[in-house]
Parts: C-alpha cells; sequence; structure tokens
C-alpha cells in the first residue's frame, strides 16, 4: 500500500528541526569562537646569512599594553639587562609578571642559529592579551638585543580575536645596544669571556655596525663569525598563526545534532 503523505512529515520534520539544531550550535560555535580563546602558533626565524649573528630563546609575553621593557636614550634596568647581556632574561620574566600577572608569557626555541626556526604553540584571551612584546639577545655581543620598547608597538589581535598582523619582521638597523656593558670582542658572551666584562653605564641605542669588529673570531657554536650586515639586513622574523579553541559546551551540542540526524537517516531507511 503507497505512503500517504501524512505518514512522512512527521519524521522528515523531525530530522530537519534536529538538524537545524546542530546547525544553529555550529553557527554559534563560528560567531562565539573569534572572541574566545585562539591558539596561537609563534614560529621564529634567524634570517641572518650563514656564518652571522645568532639569537637567544626569544623571551615574549602577550599582555594587555602596560609592561614597557625599555626606553630609547633611557637607561637599562636589570629585566632587558638580563636578555640582552646573557639572554637568559632571568629579570626580564618576573618584571612582566609583576607588571601585568595575566599576561601569557613564555620563551621559544634555544640557540637560534643562522638559517634555523622554532616554534611555540600556546592559548590565548584576545580580548584579554592582545598586545605582544618581546626580547633576544644578539649573538655574540656584550649586551646587544631585539625587541620593542613601546608596550604597544605591537597589537596582535583586534576586538573580535582576529589576528592583526601576522608577522613582525627585524632588520639590522632595530638592532639595540643595552648601553650596560661596554663593548669588547674579548670580553663578549659566547665568543670571548665574559667574566672580564666592564659595567658602560650609557643608555639604550641602536647600534649594529660594531659587530662587524667579531668578524673571524670563532663563536660557541664552532663557526667563524662573518657579520655581513647592512642597516636593511633581514635577521629576524616572528610569524603568527591562530585557530579558536572551541567550547566543550558548542562541540557537545553540535555533535549530539549530527548523531541524531544520523539515527533518524538510519531508521529511516530501514523502514
Amino acid at each position: 500500500m503507497p505512503l500517504s503523505t501524512p505518514s512522512l512529515r512527521a519524521p522528515l520534520a523531525t530530522i530537519s528541526m534536529v538538524a537545524l539544531t546542530a546547525l544553529t550550535a555550529l553557527t554559534a560555535f563560528s560567531t562565539s569562537a573569534t572572541a574566545a580563546t585562539q591558539r596561537v602558533t609563534i614560529t621564529v626565524h634567524n634570517l641572518a646569512a650563514a656564518n652571522g649573528i645568532a639569537f637567544a630563546p626569544l623571551h615574549f609575553g602577550f599582555h594587555s599594553g602596560v609592561f614597557d621593557a625599555f626606553d630609547l636614550g633611557g637607561v637599562a634596568t636589570a629585566p632587558i639587562i638580563s636578555v640582552a647581556e646573557g639572554g637568559s632574561g632571568a629579570a626580564w620574566q618576573p618584571a612582566f609578571a609583576a607588571a601585568d600577572p595575566t599576561a601569557s608569557r613564555g620563551t621559544v626555541g634555544g640557540l637560534l642559529l643562522p638559517g634555523a626556526s622554532a616554534t611555540l604553540t600556546l592559548d590565548i584571551d584576545p580580548a584579554l592579551n592582545p598586545f605582544f612584546t618581546f626580547a633576544s639577545m644578539v649573538v655574540p655581543s656584550n649586551d646587544f638585543f631585539i625587541g620593542n620598547d613601546s608596550p604597544t608597538r605591537y597589537r596582535v589581535f583586534d576586538a573580535a580575536g582576529s589576528l592583526l598582523i601576522g608577522q613582525i619582521d627585524q632588520q639590522a638597523r632595530q638592532i639595540w645596544d643595552a648601553g650596560s656593558e661596554v663593548f669588547d670582542p674579548a670580553a663578549a658572551a659566547f665568543v670571548g669571556n665574559n667574566g672580564l666584562r666592564t659595567a658602560q653605564n650609557s643608555v639604550v641605542a641602536f647600534n649594529f655596525a660594531e659587530l662587524a669588529a667579531f668578524n673571524g673570531l670563532t663563536t660557541g657554536a664552532g663557526y667563524t663569525f662573518t657579520s655581513g650586515l647592512t642597516a636593511a639586513s633581514d635577521v629576524y622574523r616572528i610569524e603568527f598563526s591562530a585557530t579558536p579553541v572551541p567550547e566543550p559546551g558548542t562541540w557537545a551540542l553540535f555533535g549530539a545534532g549530527l548523531a541524531a540526524v544520523a539515527g533518524l537517516a538510519r531508521r529511516r531507511r530501514r523502514g
């Protein structure tokens, strides 16, 4: 006996409602996730030529825009000195935490040789911590480093949680001299005897030209150093990629809706 139209209407309506529920859950996920926690992958690249400068681990933090590590023309303080003179960041990280307790901080990589890269992934609240601050020692040197002197120089996320910038590039002209240690290749970290270092008591300034004084010296990594830098030489890149971190409840609702649709479809085929 042929099925009548009314007998099909109820199950089809039920399937449609469940499918609509699943679609609504997916839409809610897509809408809310843009402002929710982001899973961010940071990739750093040493762009210097072979046998050129290396970099100590990159110290970084996503923050609200309040941690000011140093200033052009200002006297370097303990936080940035801990990065510039040895790369450890032993004072930089605690100072960052004290200035902005809700910041998401970390380090990327170890000693980054020319041509090398390193990656780290972490979860960020973009509404709370839209800004990015970083610092890394230039190796070899007495107290050279890269970093941003304004805490709001790099805003990575907009108000909706979307990436505003995909990468940060650094050129040789952006290498800083902390002014905290006298320039002396014989007393420089990773190439000389760092125990011979002498306090300089100067101010933070741009300086890359003096790195040529290390030419011909054997680095701690075993290669003969050649600066080869001009002001426009690309030396470092920080790349960002981000994907929303789904909320468990949203996934559960979406999954339940799909499961219900599949179950009803199977029962309909058997009937």
